[in-house]
């Protein structure tokens, strides 16, 4: 166990989770997806908060056959060089018998407990990714201890940590789902589930905190934070409401020890339904796309755009071609509504985009210069380069204004090094003093400013000119950088100026 913070997954008393990249056996293969949706029963009314249970007995009783234990195997097979030199196949071209023979291969079998919740009568469930990834044989124990099932993996989606499986039976008793929108920080929560391969344990506490994100464990998260004990083997167990109904599948802890610290998270339930009707109905997640570059709204950016609020997903820049573009979206407009809900942050926008179905008509309202705007856009479907991995933009930071900062002119040459496209005009920033204020903003050597108070700029003489023509104490610049793998993506940067 690594030291403090380290994220505790799924551990077991017979060995290690299982590796990653071996192909699933025929149990795991792909399904004959189903014509119709899985038949789960979804309760969205809003908990009873009015009072509070003497014993949670009668409660565990209803909600205990549903949730069941989970086994995992995989057989790994290893193979090893007397030296690992003795591997390459040049050296083995020209040498052949007379270097030494591999090490014959070797196989063992590792296995993974967990836990997962039925959550149809005919036998879906859903339990976390990694309690099933890369699994040749899973098998489902119900709580009897007794009644074992083979499943099938339906399906698995590392983007969000969810898993369904199937199995064959019929009649089984299964949970209710709730609506996880609608959870409050204080609402007594009880989580079920197999810790270390002691059977089904059942503890509770109450919500810590809700819209958890940050650990970048998965790409979509929205993580439900518990003091409910969680403990190894609780991974992909129930976090059920006082009313018996699930709101969460128990994912991971944070602990300096390995056990549980009162800190634990839980996937919300309405992403895990969303899972599971795709999965089951389609054969994969299939996200909607908007098309659009966000970034976070800090209270300088929420200052600068005239928002009532530090709150909404602030556009960078929009793709074109895109749903966002052919709604009419812009370059600057701050997202604040999706479907008339309310959009707390970008994170939060993000999400909800990916959980709506691609061809789904979408209302947006967005804040443009002050002005509330309300846009239509048509989902497309996630790229699946973009599916996976994909990086937030980097956090706007306040700063001091542009003198100090080194500029010159884009030259061909310069345009060629970044892979700027030709629509990128501006000036190249070529120089950032060490410890100067726009040095902590983030700017840095490369980046090309293209606007300077929303005005474009373009070349180092403009730039300097429209810095200069603003006398202000701040400046609102948008930037262009060249990305990692070759694509390029723009943000907006406040500068300000501190001194008297």
């Amino acid at each position: 166990m690594n030291a403090k913070n380290s994220f505790v997954r799924e551990t077991n008393l017979l060995g290690r989770t299982l590796a990653g990249g071996a192909a699933l056996a025929t149990l795991c293969a792909l399904p004959l997806w189903a014509a119709e949706p899985p038949k789960i029963t979804l309760d969205a009314k809003p908990l009873d908060r009015s009072s509070v249970a003497a014993s949670y007995s009668p409660l565990i009783k209803r909600v205990g056959p549903c949730v069941v234990n989970i086994s995992s195997t995989q057989t790994i097979r290893e193979r090893s060089w007397t030296h690992p030199f003795l591997d390459d196949p040049t050296l083995r071209r020209f040498f052949g018998d007379r270097l030494p023979s591999p090490q014959r291969p070797q196989t063992r079998r590792s296995k993974t407990l967990g836990s997962g919740v039925i959550v149809t009568e005919d036998g879906y469930l859903l339990t976390n990714n990694h309690v099933v990834e890369g699994a040749d044989k899973v098998e489902v124990t119900l709580p009897d201890g007794k009644t074992t099932y083979t499943a099938r993996v339906v399906g698995r989606d590392p983007q969000t940590e969810v898993a369904v499986l199937k199995i064959e039976a019929k009649g089984l008793p299964s949970l209710p789902l709730a609506d996880s929108d609608q959870l409050e920080v204080g609402d007594v929560v009880i989580a079920i589930g197999n810790p270390f391969g002691l059977g089904q344990t059942v503890t509770s506490g109450i919500i810590s905190a809700v819209g958890r994100s940050g650990f970048r464990m998965v790409d979509y998260e929205d993580w439900i934070q518990t003091d409910a004990a969680i403990n190894p083997g609780n991974s992909g167990g129930a976090l059920v409401d006082t009313q018996g109904r699930l709101i969460g599948l128990n994912t991971f802890i944070v602990s300096e020890s390995g056990g549980n610290q009162g800190v634990g998270f839980a996937i919300p339930v309405n992403i895990a339904r969303s899972v599971l009707e795709r999965l089951v109905t389609d054969g994969k997640v299939a996200r909607g796309f908007l098309g659009v570059s966000l970034q976070p709204v800090t209270a300088a950016l929420a200052k600068e755009f005239k928002l009532p609020a530090e709150a909404g997903a602030l556009v960078s820049s929009v793709s074109p071609d895109s749903p966002a573009e052919r709604a009419g979206m812009k370059d600057g407009d701050v997202v604040v509504e999706l479907n008339g809900k309310p959009v707390s942050d970008m994170r939060h926008f993000r999400l909800m985009v990916s959980q709506t179905a691609p061809k789904t008509k979408v209302t947006m309202k967005v804040l443009r210069e002050g002005k509330s705007v309300s846009l239509t856009a048509t989902l497309g479907e996630l790229p699946t380069n973009l599916a996976a991995n994909t990086p937030e933009a980097p956090e706007a930071v306040a700063s001091s204004p542009l003198d100090g900062l080194a500029l010159k002119d884009l030259s061909a040459e310069v345009r060629r090094q970044l892979d700027a496209p030709d629509s990128i005009k501006g000036a190249l920033v070529t120089a950032v003093p060490d410890d100067s204020p726009a040095s902590t903003a983030g700017l840095a050597v490369g980046d090309i400013i293209i606007e300077v108070n929303r005005t474009p700029v373009a070349d180092a003489a403009s730039a300097a000119s429209l810095a200069r023509k603003a006398g202000d104490k701040h400046l609102l610049l948008r930037i262009w950088s060249a990305g990692g793998s070759g694509e390029g993506g723009t943000r907006y940067v406040v500068l300000e100026d501190t001194k008297p």
